[in-house]
C-alpha cells in the first residue's frame, strides 16, 4: 500500500456516531427530516449566547483586517489567555497566569497535544475510565502510547477504583477523566476526585514519577439541579486541563479551546514547553484569531442550559414511563439507557428500522447501553416517543429480529 495502512483504516471508516449522523441525513432526504429521530451527534441546538454575535460585529467594526484575522502568537493571543486566567481565578479561587495556557483548535487538539507531550516511550500508557469517548484511543495511539480501559461502575457511573488500582502500572503516564461525562451524563463528585487524587499521589511516589490527570472538560458548565463540578486542579496539582467552548458557547464548528498547565504541577515549565512542542509538531499553532478574541470577551457566558434541562426531563420521564431503564444525567446532554437486549449494536439496528438513531455504547467501553443525545429540537423528542414505544413493544412481544 502506498499510504499508511493505519491512516487509511481511520479515514475509510468513520466513527459509529458519524456513520449514524450521515445515515440520518440520507434518510431525511428520502422520507423527510420530520420522520427521522436523530439522537446521534452531540451538536448543540441551543443558540450561542447573544454576546457571541455582538462581539463578532463589534470586532469587525473596531479592528482592521490584520488585527482581526492575522496570526497570533503560536501559543495564543496574550489578552485572550489573560482573560481566561482571570475568569478561572475569579470563579475557582485559583492563581493562573496567561503563561499557563496554550490555545487550541478545540478539545480534540488539546487532548492530542497533551498525549504527545507526555509520551516519551512506546511503553507509555494512558488510562480511560469507561464509559469514555472512543476517540481517546485514536488520539493516544497516534501519540505513540497505548490506552488501557477501566470498566464502568454501572450503578453510579463514578470511578471503578478497584479496577483502576489494578490497571495502574509504572508505565502509566496519565488518567483521562471526563466530567460531566460523555456518554453517561454523570458528574464525578468531590469525594470521587479526592479519592482519585489520593491514589495517584501514592502511585506517583511508588513509581518515582508523576501520574497526571488529563481532564477533558467541554461540558463543565452544563449541569443541572445545583450539581457542582469539582475543579480538578484544586484537588490534584499534576492535572492538565483540556477545555473547549464548543458546548458551553454552542460553537462546535468554530473549534476553539485550550490546554491549561498549572504552575504548581511537577515540572510545569517543562511540560508547558512540551505542550508547545507538540502543538508545533502537530501543526496546531495559532488557533483561530477572531474566535480567540470572541471568547476573551464572552468568558463565563453560556447558551440557555435550561433548554437542555427541559429536554432531559422530558426524555427521562417519557422513556422511564415506557419501561426503559435510564441513568438520569447530572450534566452534559446525553441520556444513557440500557438496551433491551445484551447486544446494544443489534438493539440499535432494530431502532434504526424505525428511523430512531441511537448510538450503541460498545465503543464507549460499556456494552449493553446506548447513548441518546438530547441537544435536539424538543418537538423531535416528543414525536420520537411513538417510535420508542414500537421498539419496546417489539421486544416485549418477542418479535425483535
Amino acid at each position: 500500500m502506498i499510504v499508511s495502512e493505519k491512516m487509511h483504516e481511520l479515514g475509510s471508516k468513520r466513527s459509529t456516531i458519524r456513520e449514524l449522523f450521515e445515515y440520518g441525513k440520507q434518510r431525511a432526504a428520502v422520507i423527510g427530516s420530520e420522520n427521522v429521530y436523530d439522537f446521534s451527534l452531540g451538536n448543540p441546538t441551543v443558540p450561542a449566547p447573544s454576546c457571541v454575535n455582538e462581539v463578532i460585529r463589534s470586532l469587525t467594526e473596531e479592528l482592521d483586517s490584520l488585527s482581526l484575522h492575522g496570526y497570533t502568537s503560536a501559543q495564543g493571543d496574550q489578552e485572550t489567555r489573560q482573560a481566561i486566567a482571570g475568569y478561572l481565578n475569579r470563579t475557582y479561587d485559583t492563581s493562573f497566569k496567561a503563561e499557563d495556557f496554550y490555545m487550541t483548535v478545540g478539545a480534540a487538539a488539546a487532548l492530542c497535544i497533551c498525549f504527545r507531550a507526555l509520551t516519551s516511550s512506546a511503553d507509555d500508557e494512558f488510562i480511560a475510565l469507561a464509559p469514555y469517548f472512543p476517540e481517546y484511543k485514536v488520539f493516544v495511539n497516534a501519540a505513540g502510547a497505548s490506552l488501557k480501559v477501566v470498566s464502568p461502575d454501572t450503578q453510579s457511573f463514578q470511578i471503578n477504583f478497584e479496577e483502576l488500582l489494578k490497571t495502574l502500572t509504572p508505565h502509566t503516564r496519565g488518567v483521562i477523566i471526563n466530567s460531566p461525562n460523555n456518554p453517561s451524563g454523570a458528574v464525578y463528585s468531590a469525594q470521587t476526585i479526592e479519592k482519585l487524587a489520593s491514589i495517584l499521589e501514592e502511585k506517583s511516589k511508588e513509581f518515582g514519577r508523576p501520574v497526571y490527570i488529563i481532564t477533558d472538560e467541554p461540558y463543565r458548565e452544563i449541569v443541572y439541579d445545583g450539581v457542582e463540578v469539582p475543579f480538578v486542579t484544586k484537588y490534584y496539582k499534576n492535572t492538565l486541563v483540556c477545555y473547549s467552548y464548543s458546548k458551553s458557547l454552542s460553537l462546535p464548528g468554530e473549534r476553539i479551546g485550550y490546554v491549561l498547565v498549572p504552575a504548581e504541577a511537577d515540572e510545569s515549565r517543562e511540560i508547558y514547553a512540551a505542550v508547545c512542542g507538540a502543538g508545533r509538531a502537530l501543526g496546531y499553532v495559532c488557533a483561530p484569531s477572531m474566535m480567540q478574541k470572541v471568547i476573551a470577551r464572552c468568558t463565563g457566558q453560556t447558551g440557555n442550559i435550561l433548554l437542555y434541562k427541559e429536554n432531559r426531563d422530558l426524555l427521562y420521564e417519557g422513556l422511564t414511563e415506557l419501561g426503559y431503564k435510564c441513568f438520569k444525567p447530572q450534566g452534559a446532554f446525553y441520556m444513557f439507557v440500557q438496551a433491551l437486549e445484551l447486544d446494544a449494536d443489534a438493539f440499535c439496528e432494530q431502532a434504526k428500522k424505525l428511523d430512531l438513531l441511537l448510538v450503541p455504547a460498545t465503543d464507549f467501553g460499556c456494552p449493553g447501553y446506548v447513548r441518546i443525545s438530547y441537544c435536539v429540537d424538543t418537538d423531535m423528542i416528543k414525536r420520537s416517543f411513538g417510535a420508542f414505544r414500537k421498539l419496546k413493544d417489539l421486544y416485549d412481544s418477542g418479535n425483535a429480529e
